[in-house]
Protein backbone atom coordinates (compact mmCIF):
# COMPACT_ATOMS: atom_id res chain seq x y z
CA UNK A 1 0.00 0.00 0.00
CA UNK A 2 2.65 2.68 1.05
CA UNK A 3 4.76 1.59 -1.95
CA UNK A 4 1.89 2.25 -4.61
CA UNK A 5 1.45 5.77 -2.97
CA UNK A 6 5.44 6.68 -3.70
CA UNK A 7 4.69 5.48 -6.82
CA UNK A 8 1.63 7.95 -7.13
CA UNK A 9 3.23 10.66 -5.52
CA UNK A 10 6.93 10.91 -7.44
CA UNK A 11 4.80 12.10 -10.55
CA UNK A 12 2.55 14.44 -8.92
CA UNK A 13 5.21 16.03 -7.30
CA UNK A 14 7.04 16.32 -10.81
CA UNK A 15 4.37 18.37 -12.08
CA UNK A 16 3.77 20.62 -8.95
CA UNK A 17 7.84 21.81 -8.87
CA UNK A 18 7.01 22.16 -13.24
CA UNK A 19 4.36 24.76 -12.22
CA UNK A 20 6.23 26.48 -9.66
CA UNK A 21 9.43 26.73 -12.18
CA UNK A 22 7.30 28.09 -15.07
CA UNK A 23 5.32 30.59 -12.24
CA UNK A 24 8.75 32.00 -10.91
CA UNK A 25 10.24 32.44 -14.62
CA UNK A 26 7.50 34.71 -15.61
CA UNK A 27 7.66 37.30 -12.72
CA UNK A 28 10.92 37.43 -12.82
CA UNK A 29 11.64 38.14 -16.93
CA UNK A 30 12.55 41.22 -17.84
CA UNK A 31 9.82 43.48 -18.85
CA UNK A 32 10.27 45.51 -22.75
CA UNK A 33 11.43 49.37 -22.89
CA UNK A 34 7.68 50.93 -24.31
CA UNK A 35 8.70 52.62 -27.70
CA UNK A 36 5.72 55.37 -28.27
CA UNK A 37 6.30 56.75 -31.51
CA UNK A 38 3.60 59.28 -33.07
CA UNK A 39 2.01 58.63 -35.84
CA UNK A 40 4.29 60.13 -39.56
CA UNK A 41 2.35 62.91 -41.02
CA UNK A 42 0.91 62.42 -44.24
CA UNK A 43 3.02 64.44 -47.54
CA UNK A 44 1.15 66.37 -49.64
CA UNK A 45 1.45 69.42 -51.74
CA UNK A 46 -0.08 72.87 -50.75
CA UNK A 47 -0.66 76.55 -53.00
CA UNK A 48 -0.58 79.45 -50.85
CA UNK A 49 -4.33 81.50 -50.97
CA UNK A 50 -3.71 85.02 -52.07
CA UNK A 51 -6.08 88.31 -52.15
CA UNK A 52 -6.04 89.08 -56.04
CA UNK A 53 -7.90 91.13 -58.84
CA UNK A 54 -9.56 89.14 -61.26
CA UNK A 55 -11.93 89.77 -64.60
CA UNK A 56 -14.06 86.51 -65.40
CA UNK A 57 -14.14 85.55 -69.03
CA UNK A 58 -17.17 82.91 -69.11
CA UNK A 59 -17.05 80.39 -71.84
CA UNK A 60 -20.47 79.17 -73.10
CA UNK A 61 -21.30 77.62 -76.42
CA UNK A 62 -24.19 78.42 -79.27
CA UNK A 63 -24.97 77.64 -83.02
CA UNK A 64 -24.44 80.47 -85.28
CA UNK A 65 -28.21 81.56 -86.52
CA UNK A 66 -29.11 84.58 -88.74
CA UNK A 67 -31.18 87.62 -87.05
CA UNK A 68 -33.58 87.63 -90.01
CA UNK A 69 -34.84 84.45 -91.67
CA UNK A 70 -37.66 84.22 -94.25
CA UNK A 71 -39.29 82.74 -97.08
CA UNK A 72 -39.43 84.50 -100.36
CA UNK A 73 -43.46 84.42 -101.16
CA UNK A 74 -45.34 85.55 -104.60
CA UNK A 75 -48.02 88.11 -103.70
CA UNK A 76 -49.52 88.07 -107.81
CA UNK A 77 -50.05 85.25 -109.81
CA UNK A 78 -48.69 85.01 -113.16
CA UNK A 79 -45.79 83.22 -114.87
CA UNK A 80 -41.67 83.88 -114.17
CA UNK A 81 -40.14 86.04 -116.67
CA UNK A 82 -36.13 86.04 -114.92
CA UNK A 83 -34.66 85.05 -112.28
CA UNK A 84 -31.45 86.71 -111.36
CA UNK A 85 -28.13 84.90 -111.29
CA UNK A 86 -27.68 85.10 -107.95
CA UNK A 87 -30.95 83.22 -106.65
CA UNK A 88 -29.60 80.15 -106.02
CA UNK A 89 -28.58 78.25 -102.97
CA UNK A 90 -25.37 80.32 -101.63
CA UNK A 91 -26.12 83.23 -103.80
CA UNK A 92 -25.94 86.82 -102.28
CA UNK A 93 -28.05 89.63 -102.79
CA UNK A 94 -28.32 93.62 -101.98
CA UNK A 95 -30.91 95.60 -100.62
CA UNK A 96 -33.85 96.15 -103.06
CA UNK A 97 -31.83 93.93 -105.75
CA UNK A 98 -34.53 92.04 -108.18
CA UNK A 99 -34.85 88.33 -108.17
CA UNK A 100 -37.20 87.02 -109.99
CA UNK A 101 -39.57 88.94 -112.49
CA UNK A 102 -43.22 88.06 -112.59
CA UNK A 103 -45.22 88.85 -116.03
CA UNK A 104 -46.44 92.24 -116.04
CA UNK A 105 -48.64 92.63 -119.10
CA UNK A 106 -52.32 92.29 -117.09
CA UNK A 107 -51.21 94.78 -114.08
CA UNK A 108 -49.58 97.11 -116.68
CA UNK A 109 -53.09 97.09 -117.92
CA UNK A 110 -55.04 97.39 -114.72
CA UNK A 111 -53.24 99.89 -113.87
CA UNK A 112 -53.96 102.12 -117.27
CA UNK A 113 -57.67 101.26 -116.47
CA UNK A 114 -57.39 102.53 -113.02
CA UNK A 115 -55.59 105.36 -114.36
CA UNK A 116 -58.64 105.76 -116.73
CA UNK A 117 -61.18 105.55 -113.81
CA UNK A 118 -59.20 107.81 -111.56
CA UNK A 119 -59.67 110.70 -114.78
CA UNK A 120 -63.11 109.57 -115.28
CA UNK A 121 -64.15 110.61 -111.47
CA UNK A 122 -61.90 113.51 -110.91
CA UNK A 123 -64.38 115.12 -114.31
CA UNK A 124 -67.41 113.74 -112.34
CA UNK A 125 -66.26 115.55 -109.03
CA UNK A 126 -65.96 118.75 -111.38
CA UNK A 127 -69.32 118.64 -112.67
CA UNK A 128 -71.22 117.80 -109.26
CA UNK A 129 -68.90 121.15 -107.97
CA UNK A 130 -70.08 123.46 -111.06
CA UNK A 131 -73.50 121.97 -110.26
CA UNK A 132 -73.30 122.83 -106.69
CA UNK A 133 -72.18 126.31 -106.97
CA UNK A 134 -74.99 126.94 -109.72
CA UNK A 135 -77.82 125.58 -107.81
CA UNK A 136 -76.09 127.88 -104.70
CA UNK A 137 -76.32 130.78 -106.82
CA UNK A 138 -79.92 130.09 -107.88
CA UNK A 139 -80.83 129.14 -104.44
CA UNK A 140 -79.40 132.59 -102.66
CA UNK A 141 -83.04 133.85 -102.32
CA UNK A 142 -84.56 130.92 -100.46
CA UNK A 143 -84.73 130.61 -96.98
CA UNK A 144 -82.89 127.22 -95.65
CA UNK A 145 -82.59 125.20 -99.19
CA UNK A 146 -82.35 121.75 -98.98
CA UNK A 147 -78.95 119.79 -99.10
CA UNK A 148 -80.26 117.97 -102.28
CA UNK A 149 -81.09 121.15 -103.86
CA UNK A 150 -77.64 122.54 -102.95
CA UNK A 151 -76.37 119.16 -104.69
CA UNK A 152 -73.95 118.60 -101.64
CA UNK A 153 -74.81 114.48 -101.71
CA UNK A 154 -73.91 114.37 -105.57
CA UNK A 155 -70.59 116.44 -104.48
CA UNK A 156 -69.82 113.81 -101.67
CA UNK A 157 -70.59 111.37 -104.44
CA UNK A 158 -68.32 112.27 -106.82
CA UNK A 159 -65.83 112.86 -103.95
CA UNK A 160 -66.27 109.24 -102.60
CA UNK A 161 -66.02 107.52 -106.23
CA UNK A 162 -62.54 109.76 -106.99
CA UNK A 163 -61.12 108.14 -103.57
CA UNK A 164 -62.25 104.83 -104.54
CA UNK A 165 -61.02 105.04 -108.44
CA UNK A 166 -57.62 106.71 -106.26
CA UNK A 167 -57.70 103.15 -104.00
CA UNK A 168 -58.22 101.18 -106.56
CA UNK A 169 -54.83 102.98 -108.61
CA UNK A 170 -52.85 102.76 -105.66
CA UNK A 171 -53.58 98.62 -105.77
CA UNK A 172 -53.17 98.04 -109.13
CA UNK A 173 -49.35 99.84 -109.08
CA UNK A 174 -48.72 97.68 -105.43
CA UNK A 175 -49.78 95.27 -107.89
CA UNK A 176 -47.20 95.78 -110.73
CA UNK A 177 -44.69 96.53 -108.50
CA UNK A 178 -45.27 93.35 -106.54
CA UNK A 179 -44.02 91.26 -110.34
CA UNK A 180 -40.55 92.23 -109.10
CA UNK A 181 -39.59 90.48 -105.89
CA UNK A 182 -37.04 92.02 -103.85
CA UNK A 183 -35.77 92.43 -100.23
CA UNK A 184 -35.34 95.23 -98.27
CA UNK A 185 -32.27 93.66 -96.43
CA UNK A 186 -28.90 92.10 -98.04
CA UNK A 187 -28.39 88.19 -97.65
CA UNK A 188 -27.73 85.21 -98.81
CA UNK A 189 -30.39 82.13 -100.71
CA UNK A 190 -30.68 79.09 -98.69
CA UNK A 191 -33.09 77.39 -100.85
CA UNK A 192 -34.78 78.43 -104.61
CA UNK A 193 -37.95 76.66 -105.56
CA UNK A 194 -38.60 78.21 -108.88
CA UNK A 195 -38.07 77.75 -112.81
CA UNK A 196 -37.73 79.85 -115.26
CA UNK A 197 -41.29 79.96 -117.21
CA UNK A 198 -43.08 78.52 -114.47
CA UNK A 199 -46.60 79.71 -113.57
CA UNK A 200 -47.27 80.50 -109.79
CA UNK A 201 -49.85 81.74 -107.89
CA UNK A 202 -49.87 83.87 -104.67
CA UNK A 203 -48.60 82.28 -101.85
CA UNK A 204 -46.55 80.24 -104.10
CA UNK A 205 -43.01 79.63 -101.94
CA UNK A 206 -39.84 80.79 -104.39
CA UNK A 207 -37.03 80.24 -101.67
CA UNK A 208 -35.86 80.91 -98.38
CA UNK A 209 -33.57 83.84 -97.58
CA UNK A 210 -31.30 84.67 -94.34
CA UNK A 211 -29.96 87.96 -93.79
CA UNK A 212 -26.13 88.82 -93.59
CA UNK A 213 -26.49 92.48 -91.26
CA UNK A 214 -26.77 90.39 -88.33
CA UNK A 215 -25.91 86.79 -86.93
CA UNK A 216 -26.66 85.94 -82.91
CA UNK A 217 -25.54 83.00 -81.27
CA UNK A 218 -28.03 81.42 -78.66
CA UNK A 219 -25.92 80.76 -75.23
CA UNK A 220 -26.92 79.33 -72.45
CA UNK A 221 -25.75 80.56 -68.94
CA UNK A 222 -25.64 79.48 -65.42
CA UNK A 223 -26.40 81.47 -62.37
CA UNK A 224 -22.69 81.06 -61.33
CA UNK A 225 -21.72 82.37 -64.71
CA UNK A 226 -24.44 85.42 -64.48
CA UNK A 227 -22.61 86.06 -60.84
CA UNK A 228 -19.07 86.13 -62.75
CA UNK A 229 -20.69 88.20 -65.08
CA UNK A 230 -22.08 90.42 -63.03
CA UNK A 231 -25.19 91.03 -64.60
CA UNK A 232 -29.22 89.85 -63.45
CA UNK A 233 -31.40 88.08 -65.41
CA UNK A 234 -33.57 89.70 -68.61
CA UNK A 235 -30.10 92.35 -68.74
CA UNK A 236 -30.39 94.24 -71.64
CA UNK A 237 -27.42 95.69 -73.04
CA UNK A 238 -28.59 99.08 -73.86
CA UNK A 239 -26.42 102.08 -75.05
CA UNK A 240 -23.64 100.45 -74.09
CA UNK A 241 -24.24 97.74 -76.63
CA UNK A 242 -23.41 94.78 -74.52
CA UNK A 243 -20.67 92.83 -73.02
CA UNK A 244 -18.10 91.82 -75.17
CA UNK A 245 -17.46 88.72 -76.48
CA UNK A 246 -15.32 86.90 -78.57
CA UNK A 247 -16.25 83.92 -80.81
CA UNK A 248 -14.12 81.10 -81.70
CA UNK A 249 -14.34 77.81 -83.88
CA UNK A 250 -11.58 75.37 -85.16
CA UNK A 251 -11.66 75.13 -89.02
CA UNK A 252 -9.29 73.90 -91.55
CA UNK A 253 -6.86 73.42 -89.32
CA UNK A 254 -7.09 77.22 -87.65
CA UNK A 255 -8.68 78.70 -84.90
CA UNK A 256 -10.46 81.46 -86.43
CA UNK A 257 -11.85 84.46 -84.43
CA UNK A 258 -15.05 87.13 -84.98
CA UNK A 259 -16.15 90.01 -82.42
CA UNK A 260 -19.42 90.39 -81.00
CA UNK A 261 -21.38 91.58 -77.89
CA UNK A 262 -23.90 90.01 -75.53
CA UNK A 263 -26.73 92.50 -75.62
CA UNK A 264 -29.07 90.59 -73.73
CA UNK A 265 -30.50 87.91 -72.09
CA UNK A 266 -34.17 86.03 -71.31
CA UNK A 267 -36.35 87.25 -68.37
CA UNK A 268 -36.85 84.22 -67.35
CA UNK A 269 -35.11 80.61 -66.21
CA UNK A 270 -35.44 77.80 -68.71
CA UNK A 271 -36.97 74.93 -67.05
CA UNK A 272 -35.25 71.83 -67.98
CA UNK A 273 -32.13 72.99 -67.66
CA UNK A 274 -32.13 75.95 -65.17
CA UNK A 275 -30.16 78.12 -67.18
CA UNK A 276 -30.73 81.26 -68.65
CA UNK A 277 -30.39 81.94 -72.61
CA UNK A 278 -28.81 85.03 -74.23
CA UNK A 279 -27.91 86.33 -77.02
CA UNK A 280 -24.80 87.34 -78.75
CA UNK A 281 -25.39 89.74 -81.96
CA UNK A 282 -22.64 89.89 -84.44
CA UNK A 283 -22.54 92.57 -87.39
CA UNK A 284 -22.02 92.21 -90.30
CA UNK A 285 -20.58 88.54 -90.34
CA UNK A 286 -20.04 87.99 -93.78
CA UNK A 287 -18.38 91.04 -94.56
CA UNK A 288 -14.67 92.11 -95.10
CA UNK A 289 -14.09 93.18 -91.72
CA UNK A 290 -13.57 89.16 -90.57
CA UNK A 291 -11.42 88.93 -93.72
CA UNK A 292 -8.57 88.77 -92.16
CA UNK A 293 -9.15 85.47 -90.53
CA UNK A 294 -10.24 84.52 -94.31
CA UNK A 295 -13.39 82.94 -92.78
CA UNK A 296 -17.59 84.12 -92.71
CA UNK A 297 -18.94 83.61 -89.55
CA UNK A 298 -21.21 81.31 -91.25
CA UNK A 299 -24.93 80.04 -90.17
CA UNK A 300 -24.90 76.82 -88.62
CA UNK A 301 -21.58 77.07 -87.22
CA UNK A 302 -21.07 75.70 -83.63
CA UNK A 303 -18.93 78.57 -81.35
CA UNK A 304 -17.15 78.87 -78.52
CA UNK A 305 -18.25 82.18 -76.96
CA UNK A 306 -15.69 84.36 -74.80
CA UNK A 307 -18.02 86.78 -72.76
CA UNK A 308 -15.87 89.37 -70.89
CA UNK A 309 -17.04 89.79 -67.09
CA UNK A 310 -17.31 92.19 -64.39
CA UNK A 311 -14.01 92.66 -61.89
CA UNK A 312 -13.50 91.22 -59.26
CA UNK A 313 -11.42 92.68 -56.92
CA UNK A 314 -9.85 91.70 -53.05
CA UNK A 315 -10.77 88.20 -53.35
CA UNK A 316 -9.18 85.07 -52.63
CA UNK A 317 -7.38 82.87 -55.30
CA UNK A 318 -6.69 79.35 -55.08
CA UNK A 319 -5.77 76.64 -57.00
CA UNK A 320 -8.29 75.11 -59.40
CA UNK A 321 -6.89 71.98 -57.98
CA UNK A 322 -7.65 73.34 -54.13
CA UNK A 323 -11.40 73.05 -54.60
CA UNK A 324 -13.06 69.54 -53.47
CA UNK A 325 -16.48 68.28 -54.21
CA UNK A 326 -19.57 70.16 -52.13
CA UNK A 327 -17.67 73.46 -51.82
CA UNK A 328 -15.12 72.21 -49.65
CA UNK A 329 -10.59 72.96 -49.20
CA UNK A 330 -8.28 71.47 -47.34
CA UNK A 331 -6.32 73.92 -45.53
CA UNK A 332 -2.94 72.92 -43.13
CA UNK A 333 -3.99 74.98 -39.91
CA UNK A 334 -0.71 76.39 -38.26
CA UNK A 335 0.03 73.74 -36.04
CA UNK A 336 0.18 71.45 -39.50
CA UNK A 337 -3.36 69.58 -39.02
CA UNK A 338 -6.03 69.05 -41.89
CA UNK A 339 -8.56 71.51 -41.29
CA UNK A 340 -11.67 71.53 -43.88
CA UNK A 341 -13.21 74.43 -44.92
CA UNK A 342 -16.87 75.21 -46.63
CA UNK A 343 -16.02 78.49 -49.33
CA UNK A 344 -18.49 80.60 -51.17
CA UNK A 345 -17.34 79.68 -55.10
CA UNK A 346 -17.77 83.08 -56.49
CA UNK A 347 -15.74 82.30 -60.03
CA UNK A 348 -13.93 78.98 -61.18
CA UNK A 349 -12.19 77.93 -64.39
CA UNK A 350 -9.43 75.46 -65.41
CA UNK A 351 -6.68 77.01 -63.72
CA UNK A 352 -7.91 78.81 -60.64
CA UNK A 353 -10.72 79.57 -58.42
CA UNK A 354 -12.22 83.09 -56.74
CA UNK A 355 -13.70 82.61 -53.11
CA UNK A 356 -15.73 85.11 -51.34
CA UNK A 357 -15.35 83.59 -48.33
CA UNK A 358 -13.73 80.29 -46.13
CA UNK A 359 -10.00 80.89 -46.67
CA UNK A 360 -7.89 83.74 -45.74
CA UNK A 361 -5.11 85.28 -47.85
CA UNK A 362 -1.65 83.16 -46.88
CA UNK A 363 -3.27 79.86 -45.67
CA UNK A 364 -1.90 76.94 -47.01
CA UNK A 365 -4.11 75.20 -49.61
CA UNK A 366 -3.51 71.37 -50.01
CA UNK A 367 -3.86 70.45 -53.82
CA UNK A 368 -3.00 66.95 -53.61
CA UNK A 369 -4.94 63.95 -53.26
CA UNK A 370 -5.31 62.95 -49.68
CA UNK A 371 -6.56 58.78 -48.83
CA UNK A 372 -9.16 58.68 -46.36
CA UNK A 373 -8.70 62.29 -45.16
CA UNK A 374 -10.15 63.07 -41.36
CA UNK A 375 -10.10 66.71 -40.05
CA UNK A 376 -6.87 66.70 -37.70
CA UNK A 377 -4.93 63.84 -39.73
CA UNK A 378 -1.10 65.59 -39.30
CA UNK A 379 0.01 66.75 -42.59
CA UNK A 380 3.52 67.83 -44.11
CA UNK A 381 3.83 70.42 -47.06
CA UNK A 382 6.28 68.95 -49.64
CA UNK A 383 6.01 71.26 -52.09
CA UNK A 384 5.21 75.12 -52.17
CA UNK A 385 3.66 76.43 -55.38
CA UNK A 386 2.24 79.96 -55.84
CA UNK A 387 -0.54 81.56 -58.13
CA UNK A 388 0.91 84.95 -59.80
CA UNK A 389 -0.28 88.15 -58.33
CA UNK A 390 -1.95 90.71 -60.64
CA UNK A 391 0.08 93.03 -61.41
CA UNK A 392 -1.04 96.79 -59.64
CA UNK A 393 -4.55 97.54 -60.58
CA UNK A 394 -5.34 95.71 -63.55
CA UNK A 395 -7.67 92.82 -64.08
CA UNK A 396 -6.41 89.31 -64.91
CA UNK A 397 -9.11 87.80 -67.78
CA UNK A 398 -9.10 84.43 -66.88
CA UNK A 399 -11.12 81.68 -68.44
CA UNK A 400 -13.97 79.85 -67.37
CA UNK A 401 -14.79 76.37 -68.15
CA UNK A 402 -17.92 75.78 -65.27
Amino acid sequence: MIAKLRQAALPIGVGLAGIALYGLLQVTKPQPTPNIEAPRPVSVEVVPAIRAASRPTVVVYGEVRPAVRTQLVAQVGGKIMSIAPDFIEGGQFAPGEVLLTIEDTDYRAAVDERRARVAAAKVDLEQALADADVARKQLAGQNDPSPLALKKPQVARAESALKAAETALSLAQTNLERTQINLPFKGRVESQAADLGQYVNPGKVLGSVFGTDVAEVRVALTTNQLSALGIPVGYIGGETGGLMTTLSAAMGGRIHRWEGRLTGLDAGIEATTRSVYGTVRIEDPYGEIHADSGMPLAVGLYVDAEIQGRTIVDAVQIAAEGLRAGDEVFVIDGEGLLDVRQVDVIHRNRDMVMLASGVEAGEEVIVSAIRNPVRGMRLQAVDDGAIADSVGDDATPTNNEA
